[in-house]
């Protein structure tokens, strides 16, 4: 054998290396994990388990080839002060990212929106702080608080998205949507609260947020 065709199997040899080495590398890679802070909207509040947003949102993904694990971060009842409070503990070394949906309580209890605005952007403080991708997913007050409320409500979710340079969905409930029919009356898709979805609306929910989630794992990959 010429040292010329040496050189060549030699090279042949080190570039398949390279190649099987940087294959176990990709295929030992970990999963994104994305914490998803909110109230029972996201915790699953009135399903089993497997049917709620969470698990139905990372068997989405998974389905659509994302190595992904969600960390369900939702409490019932929980507020944005309550979010605010807890979100520094909720992250965790191996988060790489997180789904913001709270408020709904806030506007079941009327607090002031600029008590909701200030919690939020205290929880975006923290993830800016640690260098985290967030998609913040907002809702629509009803107008039964009146024009001003209902404005300072609605903005402080792409305020604030745009603020911190996340991502930003602006209802939760956009799958339900038919017709220009408000959520609420979709009783379809609804337990018999009114409040939450049930487990096909959960499906569609996540079906119109998905890939928003998407576009965060993108970030967080980077």
């Amino acid at each position: 054998m010429s040292f010329r065709t040496y050189g060549v199997a030699a090279l042949r040899r080190k570039v398949a290396v390279a190649m099987l080495l940087g294959w176990s590398s990709l295929a030992q890679a970990e999963p994104v994990e994305i914490v998803a802070l909110g109230d029972s909207l996201t915790q699953g509040y009135g399903l089993p388990r497997a049917e709620g947003f969470v698990p139905q949102l990372q068997a989405w993904l998974r389905a659509r080839g994302h190595d992904v694990t969600l960390v369900n971060a939702g409490v019932s009842g929980d507020t944005t002060a309550g979010g605010l409070s807890r979100v520094a503990w909720s992250l965790q070394d191996s988060t790489d990212a997180m789904i913001v949906t709270l408020g709904g309580n806030d506007l079941l209890r009327g607090i002031d929106p600029a008590n909701s605005r200030a919690n939020l952007d205290g929880i975006l403080q923290v993830t800016a702080e640690q260098d985290l991708p967030v998609l913040l997913v907002g809702l629509r007050a009803p107008g039964n608080y009146g024009p001003a409320f209902k404005r300072a409500f609605d903005s402080m979710y792409p305020d604030l998205a745009e603020q911190y340079g996340t991502l930003y969905f602006a209802e939760f409930f956009e799958g339900l949507a038919e017709e220009e029919r408000r959520p609420a009356d979709v009783r379809a898709y609804m337990q018999a609260d009114g409040i939450h979805p049930n487990a096909e609306g959960v499906r569609r929910i996540v079906a119109a947020l998905g890939p928003s989630v998407e576009a965060l794992i993108l970030r967080a990959q980077k």
